[in-house]
């Protein structure tokens, strides 16, 4: 594989009950997407961006930005339906169309996050490539969300440990807790073998097109904004705008 002739797929569902038609909101006066586009076409990493939507606004975008269009099936754009299932489509359009092949690095990512931190795509690409892993995500630390100060609240309001028998596992400062980290949006780069589930041994279920061989690459707090309620559109509006001033 290449690192500089990566696919860019750009998942833009149109539904969305939380924040609705929030992949073409206007943020820092361009529609959501329009980031991650030109987020995208920033990168050396990338030589082709497609976008797969239902949307006819978010198509519009990426139509005007020169990007390859999938028009995605209504059966992959329920609120039930799976990324790599809409992932899969549109690396299977593009092959069609002679647009790719299979041994380009495949690079996931979703509309309605529009900050990234920059030098990401290179980083995960170079990553992927170089250790032939077969695939790699980005987390962020989980910070005062630690696993180990979750805990069970019941019907009468007993609180207990979420698991083990001692509750924040006796830990009171956050200094103190181990590193945990969780998915924060921003990419998954991975092989086509991986994204087609015909990496050997790979667990069956919604996590198998991740295959066996998984890293991680480990973004700073705070610099990745993922689109899921409406304060988060001022979010990064006003992040945005202070970086653009």
């Amino acid at each position: 594989m290449s690192a500089g002739n990566a696919v860019a797929i750009v998942l833009a569902r149109a539904g969305s009950k939380g924040v609705p038609g929030k992949n073409v909101a206007m943020i820092a006066n361009k529609p959501c997407i329009a980031w991650t586009i030109d987020y995208a076409r920033a990168s050396a990493s990338v030589s082709t961006i497609a976008v797969s939507s239902d949307d006819a606004k978010a198509l519009g975008v990426a139509r005007a930005s020169g990007c390859e269009i999938i028009e995605r099936p209504l059966s992959l754009a329920t609120d039930t339906a799976r990324i790599d299932d809409a992932a899969r489509h549109a690396c299977e359009v593009l092959f069609s169309r002679e647009k790719i092949n299979k041994s380009q690095p495949i690079v996931i990512f979703y509309a309605n996050v529009p900050i990234r931190p920059s030098g990401l795509i290179d980083h995960a690409v170079n990553l992927l490539t170089s250790t032939n892993c077969d695939s790699v995500q980005s987390y962020q630390p989980v910070g005062k969300f630690h696993p180990w100060w979750t805990a069970r609240v019941d019907e009468h309001g007993q609180v207990a440990p979420w698991e083990g028998d001692v509750l924040n596992h006796n830990i009171f400062r956050r200094q103190d807790l181990p590193p945990a980290f969780i998915p924060d949006g921003a990419i998954i780069t991975l092989t086509w073998r991986a994204l087609f589930c015909e990496v050997p041994n790979a667990v069956p279920g919604p996590h198998q097109f991740f295959g066996v061989d998984r890293r991680g690459v480990i973004n700073p707090a705070g610099s990745v904004v993922d689109i899921d309620a409406k304060y988060d559109l001022l979010i990064a509006d006003a992040m945005l705008r202070d970086t653009s001033a």
